[in-house]
């Protein structure tokens, strides 16, 4: 049983706890996100030619990034759906359903026939497993962070939240590493007929290991309080954007440029690479493998330096960077110089995505309140970051993931049919990143800061909420 000290500090017997909680959630997250990036690695390299073959080269590659979307779109869903649960039953079942549905989705996609072999029915399928990948992804990012969140010490929760974040660029080098040796080994042919297969098939192991890790850790402190009163939320999604309308579309905002511009530097760089420059497909999955390996470093201190000087100046530098950054990259992309565009996805990732990505954990639980927290940071993840304890899982997912959709899922897309609109030329693509920092940084301007505030207070709006007054 863990034991939380009042006065803020916590006793020697809840390290060991707070070290197995950070674990389940880092690797556990990583896993899920090695299955989501990994489809969107192979969507830009190989599922064009796969699974939508009847098309146009530029048309299969739209095809292939919408598929990519199409897990976007189911992400809120899947933040509505876990938020309510892991806010009425707790964050641990939750992430253990979450990890299943993942694993099992991508591990299908690497059984799947392709257009040639089943016809329609292989990019059918293809979009079903999708839509279970971004159920999945979905309800893991409140979960995880909130477990993190919910157990770290005073003073701490940006360190400890952003080891749950560090699951991004794991996933990311996992993902790309498990495709980068087989297209470099193998014959283009054999890697589009049997090679991209072996990563998604392997994920199934690597759930086993998420789910032997996570069976072990316990429900974090800030929720058996609620527990224990008995005052869980009834309906956490409504109570959300009843209470906190506000934060969720803030946390939207300030989620939009993180997120967006992020899939332009790992996923549309890709194509824009091979299909506009020319160059090796490699050269492109090299860069975003140091980006990501550098993350595991960056995202971290970001995460510790909010701790002490707040969540707001660190993510709005990142916003500001990625504004001043947009045409820059792609002029560095257009040096054609292999060192160049890696130093270009390097720049792009460690000083404009990670100082907004390392804080953000602790950014969007700090902005709702328990008993909501898991639905309110998933949809404002999905929207937002400023809920309390009643709501957070809800009020946390909602914001999450609802941005994740705007910012994230289409923007690969919307960036390969601008650039398609432009006759092959970037400069309408740095056009829409620059509005999407804008919006950010419009948003980070507007949120207040919430680093030193204790996130196991009821706040009066919560107390409204148990009392079953209006909001």
């Amino acid at each position: 049983m863990i034991h939380v000290d009042r006065v803020g500090g916590q006793q020697e017997g809840e390290t060991q706890s707070i070290r197995q909680v950070i674990a389940a959630s880092f690797i556990g997250t990583a896993i899920e996100w090695y299955d989501f990036f990994l489809y969107g690695t192979a969507a830009a390299l190989v599922f064009g030619q796969l699974f939508f073959p009847v098309s146009t080269p530029l048309i299969g590659t739209l095809s292939a990034m919408g598929t990519f979307a199409v897990g976007f779109f189911a992400r809120p869903v899947g933040g509505l759906i876990f938020g309510h649960y892991g806010d009425r039953i707790g964050r641990k079942t939750m992430l253990i359903i979450s990890l299943l549905i993942m694993g099992i989705a991508t591990f299908l996609i690497g059984l799947l026939p392709t257009y040639e072999s089943i016809g329609i029915w292989a990019p059918i399928l293809l979009v079903v497993f999708r839509i279970c990948q971004g159920l999945g992804v979905g309800g893991e990012w409140g979960g995880a962070v909130l477990l993190a969140v919910e157990h770290a010490p005073e003073g701490r929760r940006g360190y400890y939240g952003s080891w749950p974040q560090m699951g991004v660029p794991a996933g990311l080098l996992l993902g790309n590493l498990a495709l980068l040796p087989l297209s470099l080994t193998l014959s283009q042919e054999a890697f589009l007929s049997w090679g991209w297969r072996i990563p998604f098939l392997i994920s199934i192991v690597l759930v086993g290991v998420g789910l032997f890790i996570r069976l072990r850790i316990m429900e974090s402190p800030a929720f058996r309080q609620v527990q224990e009163s008995q005052t869980e939320a009834n309906m956490p999604i409504m109570d959300v954007v009843r209470v906190y309308p506000k934060n969720v579309l803030l946390a939207m905002g300030m989620r939009i440029a993180e997120n967006g511009i992020f899939y332009i530097l790992t996923v549309f760089v890709l194509s824009y690479i091979t299909e506009e420059l020319g160059l090796s497909r490699n050269v492109g999955l090299i860069g975003v493998i140091i980006g990501a390996a550098i993350g595991l470093f960056t995202i971290p201190l970001f995460g510790a330096l909010s701790d002490r000087y707040g969540r707001r100046p660190l993510y709005m530098f990142g916003a500001v960077f990625s504004l001043v950054f947009s045409v820059p990259f792609f002029l560095l992309l257009d040096t054609g110089s292999s060192a160049v565009i890696w130093l270009a996805i390097v720049l792009g990732l460690i000083l404009g995505h990670d100082p907004m990505y390392g804080p953000q954990a602790a950014y969007f639980s700090e902005l709702f309140g328990t008993r909501v927290r898991y639905s309110g940071a998933s949809i404002g993840y999905q929207l937002a970051s400023l809920f309390g304890t009643r709501v957070r899982y809800s009020g946390a997912s909602i914001g999450y993931q609802l941005a994740s959709v705007v910012g994230g899922g289409i923007s690969p897309a919307i960036a390969t049919l601008l650039l398609a609109w432009a006759s092959g030329h970037w400069w309408l693509v740095a056009v829409y990143t620059s509005v999407l920092a804008l919006i950010t940084i419009v948003s980070t301007y507007l949120a207040s800061e919430t680093f030193q505030e204790d996130i196991t207070a009821e706040r009066p709006e919560e107390r409204r909420l148990v009392a079953g007054e209006p909001g």
